[in-house]
């Protein structure tokens, strides 16, 4: 199963980053905070906010450009925004 999933930094909290994968998301976080993804390494640690399930590869791909995307972004900061008010 591909896996489209979105991390806050917690060193610098206006930093986020969406990512895919087909790993377990506990596996792929685990890569993020041990400094082995080059783009994630300077602002880690980093903390799982959200993630989506996709059995098609096309899919994820495109909900991952969506989310980088402009509009993506809006919803990225709904999502951040909410995570906050659940704490």
């Amino acid at each position: 199963m591909y896996k489209v999933y979105l991390l806050k930094s917690l060193a610098r909290p206006e930093k986020s980053y969406v990512g895919r994968t087909i790993k377990p998301i506990a596996e792929r976080l685990k890569e993020h905070n041990s400094g082995q993804a080059r783009s994630t390494k300077p602002y880690m640690p980093w903390k799982l906010v959200y993630y989506e399930q996709f059995y098609c590869k096309l899919c994820s791909d495109k909900r991952e450009v969506f989310l980088k995307s402009g509009k993506g972004f809006r919803l990225r900061k709904i999502i951040l925004d909410n995570q906050k008010l659940l704490k």
